[in-house]
């Protein structure tokens, strides 16, 4: 691993890193912001997976998740969305390929060699972190934006036991039934839909729940939101009697202007469940 750079913030520290990764075969970059507190003891972490098109920095510099993270003695981790590099299969649709690399493992070609972001993202990553940096395992939260949003989903119901909280602005919700998701689960997971269940967070949410709390902010202005189905994930929550809540926010869209209006609630939100006895 080597660090890239280092900036003191909100009294910590905004590092970018790249190390080797076995599970993508690629070097991966990713972001991590540790609060002062982390100079004394090993703290608490919440995962914020991004977008389609994103890398780690978007999120880092747009979503001013720094200063709340901060007053509340949490960690952030931003991974890269996708492997990235010479000989890495890409797509000219901004979709499929880098940039869009959906939080699954690949089974199909060309993207099998590389495109491992399950393992990357719930295996290889959080290892290393709990090795090279002073970060609480056994306390961690996720959250996400629209491919990230569905990523996080995903992997806390996937994951019982891993994370205390799990929320989500804009997610894609329902991306078995959504050209965002059918489109690229036919690529990366081939024709079988029966595999791409595991990777769609309303079929999730009705089949087993999550076993903590869910919160989800969706835009009603949201350019996107025939693709993203949050209705299909409100429902599934419901009739699963979850506890959490789906808000539905007037007038915002899918940019990250909404992500700041309401980042400092989702990290206080987690805070609330990183902190609890």
């Amino acid at each position: 691993m080597r660090t890239l750079s280092e900036n003191r913030c909100f009294g910590g520290v905004q590092g970018v890193y790249a190390h080797a990764s076995q599970a993508t075969g690629t070097e991966m970059t990713f972001g991590l912001f540790l609060p002062a507190e982390a100079e004394d003891q090993p703290v608490p972490v919440l995962w914020y997976l991004s977008g389609l098109t994103c890398t780690h920095e978007n999120a880092m510099t747009k979503a001013g998740a720094q200063k709340w993270a901060a007053e509340h003695g949490i960690a952030l981790v931003f991974p890269d969305t996708s492997p990235r590099g010479e000989g890495v299969a890409n797509d000219a649709a901004y979709d499929l390929g880098q940039g869009a690399g959906f939080y699954v493992n690949a089974t199909q070609d060309p993207w099998a060699p590389h495109f491992q972001m399950w393992d990357y993202v719930a295996e290889e990553l959080p290892n290393l972190l709990a090795t090279n940096f002073p970060i609480n395992e056994e306390r961690q939260a996720i959250t996400g934006h629209s491919m990230g949003g569905h990523g996080a989903l995903t992997l806390a119901m996937s994951l019982p036991g891993r994370f205390t909280s799990v929320s989500a602005f804009s997610p894609i919700c329902n991306p078995t039934a959504s050209d965002w998701g059918r489109k690229q689960f036919t690529a990366y997971l081939g024709t079988d839909e029966t595999r791409w269940a595991a990777h769609d967070a309303s079929l999730l949410m009705t089949a087993q729940g999550f076993d903590g709390d869910v919160l989800v902010d969706q835009g009603t202005s949201d350019q996107f939101l025939d693709l993203l189905m949050p209705e299909s994930f409100a429902t599934a929550m419901m009739k699963r009697r979850q506890s959490g809540a789906f808000r539905m926010q007037a007038g915002y869209d899918h940019s990250y202007f909404f992500i700041q209006t309401f980042m400092a609630e989702h990290i206080a939100f987690h805070a609330e469940a990183l902190y609890r006895p």
